[in-house]
């Protein structure tokens, strides 16, 4: 089978789109089709079918998935020790701003373990716009909010979101909610927001930023409350008890997402053991 309509496989498989997987691995569409119609030929079965307007993998292809990804990280693994000799880029990593303290660090940690030789290069951005810039090309991993029953990526942590305030439990009685959230895009915004308009629960959304930083600032001046993930709340916040009777705020996975043309130094066999020992650690 050829690898790079593995890799495509993949992409589809991890974003559970054509569009994005063309873009990841810069295909047309149509490119795509034919290298996915030449990976059902090469395994004699049907990988793909329509379940209303999207295709979906059959037990076949949901076969073929575990022995892709394996083909993969052997292929790459191969790469990357004959790349180890030679100089390369940085390694690119993008981070949402409420993990660059989390979640972060401790993988970068693990990270430089494995390749001391290396250097980094961090860009915070949000979980949506992550996505779009390891689509282009222009991030090599990307630590990722993603919900619990999509592939995406390599599991870091599972966690939920909580509401939060910064020393002011008055605010909780307020009237008219004064929040404090990250922007549309996060899942705890919108979860937030659809839960308190079904309860009929008057709030005004003050500020909706991506940095963590200026939250947790605001939240700790009495400006409002906000929703974040349990493993974002850090010294000085305070996490507000279910008896409040706020609307309940999901569950999601934080990820590892990699390039589908991974860095030379960081093949997935590299990233599911880096990410394996990032749960060991904090089981």
């Amino acid at each position: 089978m050829d690898i790079e309509a593995l890799r495509s496989f993949i992409a589809f498989v991890d974003t559970g789109s054509f569009t994005r997987a063309a873009k990841q691995t810069f295909r047309t569409q149509s490119a795509i089709s034919m290298q996915m119609k030449k990976l059902e030929e090469d395994a004699g079965q049907t990988l793909f079918q329509k379940n209303g307007r999207y295709l979906v993998l059959t037990e076949q292809g949901r076969l073929l998935v575990s022995y892709a990804r394996r083909i993969l990280a052997m292929h790459d693994e191969v790469l990357g020790e004959l790349a180890s000799h030679r100089q390369h880029q940085p390694i690119r990593i993008g981070c949402p701003d409420d993990y660059a303290q989390s979640i972060l660090p401790q993988f970068v940690t693990l990270l430089m373990q494995s390749l001391p030789q290396s250097s980094i290069r961090i860009q915070c951005d949000c979980s949506t716009q992550l996505r779009l810039m390891l689509d282009n090309g222009d991030i090599d991993l990307a630590i990722l909010t993603r919900s619990p029953e999509k592939e995406e990526g390599y599991l870091l942590k599972h966690d939920k979101g909580v509401w939060v305030h910064g020393g002011f439990p008055e605010l909780i009685e307020a009237d008219e909610l004064p929040l404090v959230m990250y922007e549309a895009d996060c899942k705890f915004h919108s979860t937030a927001i659809d839960g308190l308009e079904k309860q009929s629960r008057r709030y005004r959304l003050l500020c909706a930023t991506s940095s963590a930083t200026a939250i947790k600032s605001l939240l700790k001046e009495g400006i409002g409350i906000s929703a974040m993930a349990r493993s974002s709340v850090s010294e000085g916040l305070h996490k507000i008890d279910e008896k409040a009777q706020l609307p309940a705020l999901p569950a999601v996975d934080i990820v590892l997402a990699v390039a589908p043309i991974p860095h030379p130094l960081i093949g997935v066999s590299m990233v599911a053991d880096l990410c394996a020992k990032f749960r060991e650690i904090n089981h």
